[in-house]
């Protein structure tokens, strides 16, 4: 497969770099759970090029939320005309370029690793500016023009309970953290807004950091869709995604911060309240993820160890679920 894949990506040579050649150090690279990652370097007139191809793996039929690569890219670019830190797209792969569905884009230096971002030493002067970064990012890339964008989902609090407790029930299960969260979040359902184009994902582990200047790129676009603004910010805020940091967003920074850099940014006012409701419908959105994961390999379906580990997390989101509850009922 990578033979083919260097032969295909040799023959792009000249598209992906100015007097672009030869292509080598072709490696697979780990994370991405749905899509496949390499790295390659193309040699040109400018000397050698690192890029990274992000591509649907070859005959795997995808996420039903993925949007698909050819949207990914081209949101990803019309971030960067937002003024939003992203990843340069290179070319976006077409079906006679024997790649399959992909695209390439320029490499970012930075770490990504959530504990990493919340405990290393490197990270520790740029630590307390870095929730005020992500929120300004967010309100650039929630003023993204909708109009000429692609067909994406649109989903409000509502559509979203609704949506994972239907695959709540197809699973079976009877959890009475879920079951009381369900209520709970139905009962409160803020009214909708005007809906806005959403990363989808946006959390420590899909955010490319460098010590000393903060974020250098937001990754990972599969999940982007139009709704409500708290829903990027609270996913944010996800316990989950704080990696044994102390503080609520991200583990790395404050609420107000986070809501400060996005008004900061144009974003629009979204108060403290409705930023904890969405936190807690994540939680519960993480939470039936990981219980459909460990469905996944208890029945066979997917033996993974990566699925079972992930399955055992439920629980874990069960006490999120309790404390967050606890919290907006005192």
């Amino acid at each position: 497969m990578s033979d083919e894949l260097q032969s295909a990506l040799t023959a792009l040579a000249p598209r992906l770099a100015e007097g672009g050649t030869t292509v080598s150090d072709l490696r697979r690279l780990s994370g991405g759970a749905s899509q496949e990652l390499w790295s390659f370097e193309v040699d040109g007139a400018a000397g050698q090029r690192r890029l990274i191809l992000r591509r649907k793996p070859p005959g795997n039929p995808g996420s039903g939320n993925a949007i698909g690569l050819p949207n990914e890219a081209f949101l990803i670019q019309k971030a960067d005309q937002q003024g939003a830190p992203v990843p340069p797209i290179v070319h976006v792969c077409q079906p006679e370029d024997g790649i399959g569905e992909a695209y390439v884009m320029g490499a970012v230096e930075g770490e990504t690793l959530g504990r990493r971002i919340v405990r290393d030493e490197a990270f520790a002067s740029v630590r307390p500016k870095l929730a005020g970064q992500c929120g300004r990012i967010l309100a650039q890339i929630h003023a993204i023009p909708r109009e000429g964008l692609p067909d994406l989902p649109v989903s409000d609090a509502l559509t979203e309970i609704g949506k994972y407790e239907e695959v709540y029930r197809t699973v079976g299960a009877r959890r009475p953290i879920f079951e009381a969260a369900f209520r709970w979040l139905k009962d409160r359902a803020p009214a909708p807004v005007e809906p806005v184009l959403l990363h989808g994902d946006f959390r420590n582990g899909n955010i490319m950091f460098q010590p000393e200047v903060g974020v250098a790129a937001v990754l990972d676009w599969e999940l982007a869709h139009f709704g409500d603004p708290a829903a990027d910010l609270a996913w944010l805020c996800v316990n989950a995604w704080r990696f044994g940091g102390a503080k609520p967003v991200g583990g790395f920074g404050d609420y107000a911060d986070l809501l400060d850099g996005y008004h900061q940014g144009g974003g629009r006012e979204v108060p403290l309240e409705r930023l904890l409701y969405w936190q807690t419908l994540g939680s519960m959105k993480w939470g039936v993820m990981c219980m459909t994961m460990y469905a996944s390999f208890a029945s066979g379906a997917d033996p993974s160890v990566e699925r079972a580990m992930i399955g055992r997390r439920t629980s874990e989101n069960e006490i999120d679920l309790v404390k967050l509850l606890e919290e907006a009922n005192a």
